[in-house]
């Protein structure tokens, strides 16, 4: 008889954990009426035209038509449905940290922030100067090669398209300075270097503030001469200071001075069963040892979002979060959209059908901790505990806002495969099946199909995952790291009208 993963007793479909033919016995009483592909679905009972099918004990969808039992269930006989959520709000307190037992080697700096990279930022205002930072950032690299500076990581250039052809105020821009604002003061970055072209809408004026002042020096490169001279200027100014920033070193830390981005890609059907919920438990150890986490892409807890109200801290959390979400239904159907659009391709391809299906097993990566607070995209994160933050589903998108509130470490599960980083904060990489990751093994870092093989459980996975990040935080390079990956993830979030 073939196993099936059945998650929950409500559920009227299992998990197939490999490929199983036509006519193959998965219970008792029960044979598939043709082949169920490896990740995908399959009906336990007959489910009659119009009603709910259950994963995870939730709802993810409507039968389209009569479904057998031991039939195929896809985008072929399941469709996306609105119902109504039930959530209670429960009496939530924050968990009682623990003594401090966990540690990490991180960088302090003189805020009493602390960094798991020690980097120089050369942030470009508007794409106008992103080729003049990527140059200075290709020369400082080059220059370390030969060097032996071993506690400097090097120069990240964050150059993006945005930062003119735009309003220069309203939401749009808010987003855009917070976010510019959020890298200038991140403990990961020793020095910074802002650089605009000088007649953008993203004024230069806008950054100079007290923020990270003493690190931070800006330039226009229309004040400076044009780009071989600001280039050759900006250059011999930071090896001039390779000496003092190479005098940062590492020290021991709480992990309380952790702050983790919880992302996923390319999910596929095993993301809510094997790396989100291991993900979850590491999230909850975090935050247990006085450490942060923030869970982002509000499309993707879309139709799950009831799972995080019962876990606020108040009311306030919910009806910012609430708010969010109308926005969201408000955003895309200007634009000609839903946000029962989402699955992507691959996600289909993986056994993932409809939105409320990913978003159950997206939420899961945040664990059950209680929620401490709502933050919009690149807000600071001010309360510890785990965060949510509002993003797009879109990966670089997301992870550029939730390092611009803070994250210095990232968790990325994934189960169609991906080759992520983000510079200037690591990038761990989490497989959700073993098929792939023994394919992209130079990309993966922790295989959470062992959980699906047998060979581990969900609780020591997540502990392996959660030492995992303590050694990446402590300086061990990461897959993505090893692999040079991360220079050109930078993506902050454009929303309104290009001028």
């Amino acid at each position: 008889m073939f196993n099936i993963i059945k998650l929950n007793e409500k559920d009227n479909v299992g998990v197939a954990p490999m490929d199983i033919p036509e006519d193959k016995k998965i219970t008792e009483n029960c044979k598939t009426t043709e082949r169920i592909p490896f990740g995908h679905k399959v009906s336990l009972k007959d489910i009659g035209k119009g009603n709910f099918i259950f994963k995870y004990g939730q709802i993810i969808g409507t039968a389209s038509r009569d479904i057998k039992r031991g039939e195929h269930v896809h985008s072929h006989n399941l469709v996306f449905s609105e119902f109504e959520r039930e959530f209670e709000l429960k009496s939530n307190e924050n968990i009682k940290r623990v003594n401090d037992q966990y540690f990490f080697d991180g960088f302090v700096r003189a805020n009493k922030q602390v960094g798991t990279r020690n980097y120089i930022g050369l942030i470009s205002t508007v794409n106008c100067s992103a080729t003049v930072v990527n140059k200075i950032a290709q020369k400082i690299n080059n220059y370390l090669k030969d060097k032996n500076f071993e506690n400097v990581d090097g120069a990240v250039a964050l150059k993006h398209s945005s930062g003119c052809g735009t309003n220069t105020s309203g939401y749009g821009m808010n987003l855009f300075h917070r976010t510019i604002e959020g890298f200038k003061k991140h403990p990961n970055f020793g020095k910074v270097y802002v650089v605009g072209l000088g007649c953008e809408c993203a004024q230069l004026s806008m950054f100079q503030n007290e923020i990270n002042k003493v690190n931070t020096q800006y330039f226009n490169i229309q004040d400076e001469g044009g780009s071989s001279q600001i280039i050759e200027m900006i250059s011999n100014k930071i090896i001039d200071q390779l000496d003092e920033l190479n005098m940062f070193k590492r020290e021991k830390v709480p992990i309380s001075n952790l702050t983790v981005a919880l992302q996923c890609g390319g999910s596929d059907g095993y993301s809510g069963v094997t790396a989100n919920p291991a993900l979850g438990y590491a999230s909850d150890l975090i935050v247990k040892n006085g450490g942060s986490t923030i869970l982002a892409e509000t499309p993707e807890i879309y139709g799950a979002e009831h799972l995080l109200i019962e876990r606020a801290i108040d009311k306030k959390i919910v009806e910012k979060l609430q708010k969010q979400i109308s926005w969201w239904q408000n955003y895309t159907n200007m634009n000609g959209a839903t946000l029962d659009g989402n699955p992507s391709p691959g996600n289909k391809k993986g056994g993932l059908t409809t939105i409320l299906e990913k978003s159950l097993g997206a939420v899961a990566k945040g664990g059950n901790a209680v929620m401490s607070d709502v933050l919009d995209y690149a807000e600071t994160l001010t309360k510890s505990g785990f965060n949510f933050m509002n993003s797009p589903g879109y990966d670089p998108v997301s992870v550029t806002g939730q390092v611009a509130s803070g994250a210095n470490v990232i968790c990325f599960t994934t189960g169609r495969g991906s080759c992520f980083g983000f510079k200037p904060s690591p990038s761990i990489k989490i497989a959700t099946n073993t098929n792939m990751y023994n394919k992209m093994k130079e990309d993966m870092d922790i295989n959470a199909g062992s959980i699906m093989d047998g060979e581990k459980n969900l609780e020591e996975t997540g502990l392996e995952i959660f030492n995992e990040i303590i050694e990446v935080a402590s300086g061990k390079k990461s897959k993505s790291e090893i692999n040079g990956y991360g220079d050109d993830e930078f993506n902050p979030w454009i929303v309104g009208a290009t001028l």
